[in-house]
């Protein structure tokens, strides 16, 4: 599949398909949800996702990754040398790393913005000395470049019916939501490297505080303070989901069921927070794999739908039918299988 998808975006040089491959393994490996509604989408624009994806996640692991003993001062050298890469990539449209050579080659061909990947890279930076942010206004000024850029690279692959302007608050803030998730999915996590990205304001408005948070993580135990602040973190996170919505629509059609599978799987995280009574603190949520499958399918099927819709449209009006010609399938039809959409 991979071959498929490497020649129908036109990625013909070997060693840019292998800088490709190795995004869609970290795609695969690290982003489950995400490397699933990547899935849905047309064959010729996964490959720049997966760039996308790929370059976010290796700079993410710079930062973050606790299988590593590196220091903060050798994390910030790596980071440096990445950053020096992708200028050097995005320049002569090459790079040292796979990542930057994939990720180079589809910011030429979909002109994707070069400050978005800066902006990206300085809240990666800010990882490094930074463990807590005073409010919610603090903490979404560090979202902007470690989220709501993200969408805003995503847009020129994924394709509007709109003006790029106007689907881009929209795209900004879908990663916005995405990442809020993530943050609250793993406190316990963040907790281990020393941070909480749990505005302080929202944790002294309920009475709770690091230490609460690391006793909490320590013992398995979740203080009411600590569920009540990580309540309203959910609806924080939900409102921004609310925003997010109305820029589905203004994606081309078969880029939608790509991103509203995610929006439904990851705004599903935040059901199974919830359905644990929020014990983030000593344990993973996850969406269970039957309501993956189910709304899987679901995309599948809008798959099906936009693709259909897409060549009736270039086929132009139907002609005429006689009376034997048979009536169109119905588009609910539950034995789509993934490999007609594939």
């Amino acid at each position: 599949m991979t071959m498929r998808e490497l020649d129908a975006a036109g990625i013909t040089d070997p060693a840019l398909r292998a800088a490709y491959t190795r995004c869609r393994e970290l795609n695969a490996r690290h982003g489950r949800t995400y490397f699933l509604a990547t899935r849905l989408l047309t064959p010729d624009r996964r490959p720049a996702v997966h760039a996308l994806y790929g370059f976010a996640r290796w700079a993410d692991d710079i930062v973050d990754s606790l299988d590593s003993d590196a220091g903060p001062q050798e994390r910030a050298r790596a980071l440096d040398r990445l950053d020096d890469d992708l200028a050097r990539g995005l320049a002569r449209g090459s790079g040292a790393e796979p990542v930057v050579r994939a990720l180079a080659d589809t910011a030429r061909r979909h002109a994707v913005e070069h400050r978005h990947f800066a902006d990206f890279l300085a809240s990666m930076r800010s990882d490094l000395t930074v463990t807590s942010y005073a409010t919610y206004d603090d903490l979404r000024g560090y979202m902007h470049g470690s989220a709501a850029v993200i969408g805003l690279q995503m847009l020129p692959v994924l394709g509007t019916v709109t003006s790029r302007q106007e689907a881009a608050p929209h795209a900004a803030e879908l990663g916005i939501a995405f990442q809020l998730t993530n943050f609250l999915r793993d406190v316990g996590e963040d907790l281990d490297r020393g941070r909480v990205y749990l505005p302080q304001d929202l944790l002294d408005c309920h009475g709770a505080h690091r230490e609460l948070l690391c006793h909490g993580r320590d013992t398995g135990r979740t203080d009411r303070r600590v569920t009540a602040a990580l309540r309203e973190f959910e609806s924080l996170t939900r409102a921004a989901y609310r925003r997010a919505a109305p820029g589905i629509a203004m994606l081309a059609p078969d880029s939608r069921p790509c991103i509203r599978t995610a929006f439904v799987l990851y705004g599903g995280i935040l059901d199974a927070v919830a359905a644990t009574g929020y014990a983030v603190l000593h344990r993973r949520a996850a969406v269970p794999r039957r309501r993956r499958a189910v709304v899987a399918a679901d995309g599948l099927l809008r798959v099906a739908a936009a693709r259909l819709a897409a060549r009736r449209t270039s086929a132009g009006p139907p002609a005429p039918a006689g009376p034997a010609t048979p009536g169109p399938l119905p588009l609910t039809r539950p034995h789509v299988r993934p490999e007609e959409v594939a």
